[in-house]
C-alpha cells in the first residue's frame, strides 16, 4: 500500500460569528466529495456544558464526518483565556492542545492509498487568546499547517481580512485562502465588489462562498451542495506542496 497524502488546515476568522463552523463543515464535505478521509478538530470549545454538542460535532453532522476531536471545553461563552480564568481552571497551554491533536492525527490509518484531510477550527479571530500568550498562530505553527481565513461578505471586510492575512504571513505561516462564511442570496454592490477585491488586496485566493443559511440544510443536502460553493482549486490548496497563485 502507498502512504496517504496528508493535508491539514487550521480555520480562523476575522472575528467572532463569521461562519467558521459551517465553513469547516463545507470544506469537510468538499474533501469527502473528492475522496479524502476527513477529520474535524476543535481544540477549544467555550460556552457549552458537558454533553452538549459542540462545533466539531455540528460540523461533522453536516458533512457526514465520523472522525472528530474536541480537546478541551470551558463553560462560559468567552475567549478561552478569559473563560479559563473565570472558571478558576488552569490556562490552556500549547502542549496541552497540540499533543492530543498530534496523537489524533497519528492515530488514523496512514498506511492507505486514501489521502486524508484534517481540519482544525479555531476560536474567534486570529489573535484571540487560547491561553496566556497563546493564539491560533502558535497552534498552526506547531502543527505545521496552513491557515484558511473565514471572513464576512460586506462592507468593512477588506481591512479585517487583509490585516488577518498579513498577520499570518508576518508569523512565517501560509494562508491557503479565504472563505466567505455567509454569502447573501441578493448581494449588494459592496459584497459583489469584495469578491474581486479580497484576493486582489490580500494576495491569496478566494476559495469559496458559503450561502447564508447553509447550516440549516439537512446533512444530505448540505453534503450534496457544498462542492459547488468552492473554486476548482480549493481542495488542492489544502494539500501538501501547494503554492497558491498570488493575484497581486
Amino acid at each position: 500500500m502507498t502512504t496517504a497524502r496528508l493535508g491539514q488546515a487550521v480555520l480562523t476568522g476575522t472575528g467572532t460569528d463569521v461562519g467558521k463552523t459551517v465553513a469547516t463543515a463545507a470544506l469537510a464535505a468538499l474533501g469527502r466529495a473528492a475522496g479524502l478521509d476527513v477529520g474535524i478538530c476543535k481544540p477549544l470549545q467555550t460556552g457549552l456544558g458537558p454533553g452538549e454538542p459542540g462545533d466539531a460535532h455540528e460540523a461533522a453532522r453536516l458533512a457526514g464526518v465520523t472522525r472528530t476531536l474536541e480537546v478541551r471545553r470551558l463553560p462560559d461563552p468567552l475567549a478561552p483565556e478569559t473563560a479559563a480564568r473565570v472558571a478558576g481552571q488552569p490556562q490552556p497551554t500549547l502542549a496541552g492542545l497540540v499533543d492530543p491533536i498530534r496523537g489524533w492525527l497519528g492515530g488514523a490509518d496512514t498506511a492507505t492509498a486514501q489521502p486524508r484531510l484534517d481540519l482544525v477550527e479555531g476560536a474567534g479571530g486570529l489573535l484571540v487568546r487560547l491561553g496566556t500568550d497563546l493564539t491560533i498562530l502558535d497552534l498552526a505553527a506547531a502543527l505545521g499547517a496552513p491557515l484558511v481565513v473565514v471572513t464576512r461578505a460586506g462592507l468593512g471586510t477588506l481591512s479585517d481580512t487583509e490585516l488577518t492575512v498579513r498577520a499570518i504571513e508576518a508569523a512565517g505561516l501560509r494562508c491557503a485562502g479565504i472563505v466567505v462564511g455567509s454569502w447573501p442570496a441578493e448581494p449588494n454592490l459592496a459584497e459583489r465588489c469584495n469578491l474581486e477585491d479580497l484576493p486582489r488586496l490580500t494576495g491569496v485566493p478566494l476559495l469559496g462562498r458559503i450561502p447564508h443559511g447553509a447550516g440549516g440544510l439537512a446533512p444530505d443536502e448540505f453534503a450534496r451542495r457544498a462542492p459547488g460553493w468552492f473554486s476548482a482549486g480549493a481542495t488542492a490548496a489544502l494539500l501538501p506542496g501547494h503554492l497558491p497563485s498570488r493575484p497581486r
